[in-house]
């Protein structure tokens, strides 16, 4: 296992920690932040060898994420996902603003809106290899899933340090869910 250290960039992300680094220092809101960072992401996404082979293998009980770079300031963090067919998060939100790639296979997205006492199903992307996505609280309620037949590998670039926090997900959402 690759062990992080704060402030070291891998090969193949130097440019896209420079883009974010910039746009995070425009400060401004989270979702201004979101589109800078997802413009940086589209011009600097890496090819999935930015993992090593043995994190690109994933696990078969579940998906694996593998912190990629942390800024020393805690302002962001890179991310890999790794999904094996059929691994799927719960429902969930985000402490912050993220913006995503897909870098192999395909990740299909499931957003929703909280009513109440129940959520309110308000759309789905199929996100395929080349894709860029991003959003910022509120309104980031989703549940993702590999939906394709191989693995799937996709960058997060998240606005915190996510190995500080151990988790970008705020809140899991366990309500019944309307279309």
């Amino acid at each position: 296992m690759t062990t992080l250290v704060r402030g070291d960039v891998r090969p193949g992300l130097t440019d896209l920690v420079m883009g974010v680094r910039a746009a995070v220092d425009r400060r401004v809101g989270w979702r201004e932040t979101a589109v800078l960072v997802s413009g940086e992401l589209r011009r600097h996404l890496p090819s999935p060898d930015v993992l090593t082979a043995q994190e690109r293998l994933g696990d078969p009980a579940t998906y694996q994420s593998h912190t990629l770079y942390a800024a020393p300031d805690g302002a962001f963090s890179i991310v890999g996902l790794v999904w094996r067919p059929g691994q799927i998060t719960p429902i969930h939100d985000h402490v912050t603003w993220c913006v995503f790639g897909v870098l192999q296979g395909i990740e299909h997205e499931e957003l929703y809106v909280h009513e109440g006492d129940h959520l309110l199903s308000v759309g789905v992307n199929d996100n395929r290899t080349g894709d860029i996505s991003g959003f910022a609280p509120p309104g980031d309620i989703h549940r993702v899933r590999n939906s394709g037949d191989t693995t799937s590998i996709s960058i997060h670039v998240y606005g915190t340090d996510v190995s500080r926090i151990d988790s970008s997900v705020r809140r899991v959402y366990d309500l019944p869910v309307r279309d």
